[in-house]
């Protein structure tokens, strides 16, 4: 018994909230002034509301039959009939509010289609002036468009000249560091050949000096020493 009532207190409140809910999405969709699709959405989810507390009344009724009690049965049975009826009350203004965001719609539309119309014959009366500034403008844009692609291209050829000036002076670099290359490793022969004739002309003056002194000791000793 106890485990009964636990589920009817649960079923009651889904009950009520599924009623919150769909009086909530009621009042939404009595101040819906568009557009259709919002309406459209607020009406399904009207729609899925219903279906939810429909199923919890009958599981709130199938429930009341199920009880011991006369008088628990007769209370539920009670409570289940003041539910449908909220219902189909929440129902009627459910179609009432349908009725009052449809209306206020078709005014939004209708007021739209004044505008756009107003909106059609203001722009006819534009005067010559207007066409003739309009056109001047258009033709003063042409004309920054065009001389901004003209400094583009000045700036392009300007750019391309630097670059060739740019080429052309890596190239005279490159050729002056080549022939600093052919003067360094002629300087470097040049060097080592005369590096080689200093040593030759070295050996030289010692081969004559020794020949010199050879020479004089060969005179001195036939001089001082003519007996050996």
């Amino acid at each position: 018994m106890a485990s009964s009532d636990v589920h009817v207190r649960i079923c009651e409140q889904e009950i009520l909230k599924y009623d919150l809910e769909i009086k909530a999405l009621i009042q939404d969709i009595n101040e819906c002034t568009g557009p259709q699709s919002k309406l459209t959405e607020l009406n399904a989810d009207v729609k899925k509301s219903f279906h939810n507390l429909r199923l919890r009344i009958q599981d709130l009724e199938q429930m009341a039959m199920e009880q011991d009690k006369e008088s628990d049965k007769q209370t539920l049975i009670s409570q289940v009939e003041g539910h449908k009826k909220q219902m189909l009350s929440n129902q009627t203004a459910w179609r009432k509010a349908n009725l009052a965001s449809k209306l206020s719609i078709d005014n939004m539309e209708k007021q739209a289609l004044l505008n756009g119309a107003d909106s059609t014959m203001r722009q006819r009366k534009m005067t010559k002036e207007g066409l003739a500034q309009t056109t001047s403008d258009i033709t003063e844009n042409l004309m920054s468009i065009s001389r901004m692609m003209a400094q583009q291209v000045q700036q392009s050829e300007d750019t391309m000249t630097s670059l060739a000036t740019s080429s052309r002076t890596v190239q005279e670099t490159n050729e002056e560091f080549k022939t600093m290359t052919g003067t360094i490793q002629l300087g470097r022969k040049l060097i080592t050949k005369y590096n080689r004739r200093e040593l030759t002309d070295k050996l030289l003056i010692f081969l004559a000096l020794a020949l010199f002194l050879a020479t004089v000791l060969y005179i001195l000793k036939k001089r001082l020493f003519p007996f050996l």
